[in-house]
Parts: C-alpha cells; structure tokens; sequence
C-alpha cells in the first residue's frame, strides 16, 4: 500500500518527536541554560542581522524567539537576551500598522461610530472587541508567569532543546489543522469567539519556540478560517500583544549598555524585512498551504535536538 503525503507526514513526525524526547531527556530538557549576559554584546551588523532574522520569521509560523535564540548562539554570539528580542519585535509592529494602515483607521472609525451610536452589532465594533478578547489571555498569563516564576527567562523552557521540542510540537498541530481545517470563511465571517480561540492559542507563545503567528494560524485552521484569513487576523492581533510585550522589556534595554545606534539598527531592520514577510505571507497563503512551514519547523526541531545530543550545540 502506497502512502499518501499526509500519511507520512504523520509517521515521520510522531516517530520523529517520540525518538528526539526519547533519546536526549536529559540532556536536551533537563539543563540549566547559562544566564543571559544582556544585549551590550551586539554590534551594528549583529543587531541588523537580528533584526532581519525578527523580520522574516515575526509573522511566518515558524517562531521568532525560537530564530533568535538558535541562530545568535550556534553563531557564537550568546543570547541576545529577552530584552532585546521583545523591543526589536516593535519593528514588526510598525510594520503590521504600516501594511494594515487603511484598515486599522477603517476599523478605528467604525468602533467610534459604533459606540456612539450604540450598535454593538456593529461588524467593526465585533471585529475590535474580538481583537480585545484575543490579547486578555497572553496578558492574563504573561503576568501570572511573572509573578509566580520571576526567573522564567533563565529557566530551561526557555533553552535551546525545549525551543526545538516545542517546534516539533507544533509543527505537527498546524499538520493537523491542515488535515482537518475547513477553510471556508473569510475575513468578513469573522466572530467574536474567533479572536478569543485564538487569543488563547496566541497565549501559548509565551512558551519560546512555540511561535505566536503558528499557534493563531492553527488556532484559525481549526475553527474553519481560510489560511490568509486566519494569518490577517493573526498580524492584528498580535499589535498589541507584541507592543506591550516590547514597551514592557524596553527599561532592561535603556537600563543596560546597549548602544542606542546599534538598537535602532535592529528596529528598522526588523520593520523592513517585516514589512516584506507579511506582503509575502499573505500572497503566499492565497494559493499555498502552509506544509513548507510544517515540514521546516518539524526538520529545524529535529536537527537542533541531534545536534545537541551529538555535542555540536550547547542546550544553553
């Protein structure tokens, strides 16, 4: 009997996943990573290099915590640290505002209206609200993390074998959503409890690796959207979710010895290289699945685990 291409998509990525945790326990989930040493180490060509690699990778569903852990450490450049990935990451908000500039004043106005007028009923009104919705979560549980696990950036979720397991996880759940998704409304169909589906789906990403624009765009696949619908919906959501997140952190960076050029440097590289991912994206998804992503994320985890298990890369 033949395979057919989900089929094999769901041996390879069960075997794949249950033998990576199977095989390095231990070594890839169980240690320490080293304290992160702040952003003071990162140059002008460092930070424009990250924020390229923030860019490109902010809005594909492939995480770009889990990039600018990896990448920055196999290159020997140590972690550039919590701080300096979240106030990066307002690059990519300029960008969503910048791509979405007619929309949002559109939507803006017709709450206004809305509530003036008190038309709850309001498709602006619901789109907005389903927006507020969708951001409670992550900011319900980004506080609750941050009261109840003060040292959470330094902790092993956060190193780089977790990343990698997480974005096997993940890989296989967006596999799913593609087997199962109906994808049939469009962005005009939108409701309410849609933004808080995947508002809660966007709360995973607190979890590095696990990819704030992948999980929505699951969460999206699950409950029937069309993939450049639930990706729309996924970059406004994600506005103020990725600001706080950036103006929260911003004080550890103004506080420390980074150096202002190299910092605006990595913004406008990551606002740029946004702006052309979302464009990309969206194009993409029109007449595209997202199996390039799924088959990226699944293969980019499982190196990352063999080459810790190996001791190419150090699980820091």
């Amino acid at each position: 009997m033949t395979l057919s291409k989900r089929q094999s998509f769901l041996i390879f990525s069960t075997i794949s996943a249950l033998m990576s945790v199977a095989i390095f326990p231990i070594q890839v989930l169980g240690t320490q990573p080293q304290p992160i040493t702040g952003v003071q180490q990162m140059n002008i060509f460092q930070s424009f290099f990250l924020g390229f690699v923030q860019g490109i990778t902010e809005f594909l569903p492939i995480s770009s915590t889990a990039h600018l852990k990896v990448i920055p450490v196999a290159l020997g450049w140590g972690d550039p640290g919590v701080a300096f990935t979240a106030v990066i990451q307002l690059g990519s908000v300029a960008a969503v505002i910048w791509y979405f500039w007619a929309d949002l004043a559109r939507l803006f106005q017709g709450v206004v209206k809305a509530l003036a007028q008190k038309d709850y009923n309001n498709y602006d009104f619901r789109l907005g609200l389903g927006i507020v919705l969708g951001t409670v979560p992550i900011v319900f549980f980004g506080i609750l993390i941050k009261i109840l696990v003060p040292d959470y950036d330094n902790s092993p979720v956060r190193s780089v074998g977790a990343i990698a397991f997480s974005s096997i996880v993940m890989s296989i759940l967006l596999g799913i959503a593609e087997f199962v998704g109906k994808r049939q409304r469009d962005f005009e169909h939108l409701k309410m409890k849609d933004g808080l589906f995947m508002g809660l789906a966007q709360a995973l990403s607190l979890i590095p690796g696990v990819s704030r624009s992948g999980s929505t765009l699951t969460a999206g696949l699950f409950v029937g959207l069309q993939r450049a619908t639930a990706a729309r919906f996924s970059f406004l959501l994600g506005i103020p979710a990725i600001t706080l997140a950036g103006l929260v952190e911003s004080k550890n960076v103004l506080t420390g010895d980074t150096g202002i050029v190299s910092l605006v440097v990595g913004l406008i590289s990551s606002a740029v290289f946004s702006y052309l991912a979302i464009a990309g994206l969206l194009r993409f998804l029109k007449t595209h699945s997202s199996w390039v992503f799924i088959w990226y994320r699944l293969i980019f985890g499982v190196v990352i685990l063999a080459a810790i298990g190996a001791g190419v890369l150090n699980n820091s």
